[in-house]
């Protein structure tokens, strides 16, 4: 019978604060896409996604992730949380093979698929939502799914990982679905330590801010069938990276301490794969989290 390895998810049981200390809310970066054309099911919206590397050529098989919806509307209107989201592992375009910039970036869709809500099961395609904090402004909720088609990656590759909450305006009401970022104070021991920089540390040995490669990202993205038929991500385009939010004086912390929103963050998520022997479920990097009270990255140049 198959087991799951759990990590610590940063919280210090005895204080209920990140390990490092220090109260750590985080925020959600809008990570989701409207059905425009039901006859194509194509959907466009914003993505955030960002990178990861493991220690094993092993199947991924089920994903973990946190998020929250902007203003907790899914709690103020009928039938609003997230029923599919898209889930897409892509290749990675290094910074220094970056044309629009100098930041890393998702290359090539290498295995793209949708999970809806419902019971777990192996290979089952579903999803589930689970509250985890109350507080406000935004309550924060845990993901757990598992994918029909498990992803093969290889060890010590650097992949993308994207995750958008899929909306249909017939079935449903909109809310904007956002995507936890981690605690940048807890190290990830289980990513790859190949990749450079890998997880690294950007701050100092004193303030540490933790961090795998060099950014997250968010975009405008086109998902469904295109003029030649075929199904799938059409178009990624208007990639930036993202940095940790301000915190204005006078106010609860957000990401950090003052100057947090110099460092790119990265974005929480845990993958869990199969090893042959034994037959386990282990878990493997990447980004951990806080349980704090969620805030909402605003960015309006993008929200229309």
């Amino acid at each position: 019978m198959s087991s799951i390895q759990s990590r610590n998810n940063g919280i210090n049981p005895a204080t209920g604060l990140p390990d490092g200390g220090q109260p750590y809310p985080g925020h959600d970066e809008w990570s989701t896409a409207i059905l425009n054309v039901p006859s194509n099911n194509d959907y466009r919206g914003t993505f955030a996604a960002d990178d990861f590397a493991d220690n094993y050529s092993t199947p991924v098989v089920h994903i973990r992730w946190w998020g929250s919806y902007e203003n907790n509307n899914n709690l103020q209107l009928p039938n609003a949380n997230v029923q599919k989201f898209l889930i897409s592992f892509e290749s990675d375009v290094p910074s220094a093979l970056n044309p629009t910039g100098n930041f890393s970036e998702p290359g090539s869709p290498l295995l793209t698929q949708e999970v809806t809500v419902g019971a777990l099961a192996p290979a089952s395609g579903t999803f589930t939502e689970s509250l985890v904090n109350g507080n406000v402004p935004e309550h924060l909720y845990q993901y757990n799914a598992e994918l029909a088609v498990p992803f093969q990656e290889q060890a010590n590759t650097v992949y993308w990982l994207k995750i958008v909450a899929l909306e249909d305006p017939s079935t449903q009401s909109l809310v904007k679905w956002g995507w936890h970022n981690r605690d940048w104070g807890i190290p990830d021991t289980l990513a790859s330590p190949v990749p450079v920089p890998g997880e690294n540390n950007l701050g100092t040995a004193a303030n540490p801010v933790w961090h795998f490669q060099d950014d997250a990202v968010s975009g405008q993205i086109d998902y469904g069938v295109n003029t030649a038929g075929v199904f799938g991500i059409n178009s990624e385009t208007q990639m930036l990276p993202l940095n940790y939010m301000q915190t204005p004086t006078g106010t609860a912390p957000i990401d950090g301490p003052p100057g947090i929103e110099n460092y790119s963050q990265d974005l929480s998520f845990e993958l869990y794969t199969v090893v042959p022997e034994p037959s386990t479920v282990v878990l493997l990097g990447l980004g951990m989290i806080g349980f704090g009270a969620t805030l909402w990255r605003r960015r309006q140049a993008r929200d229309g």
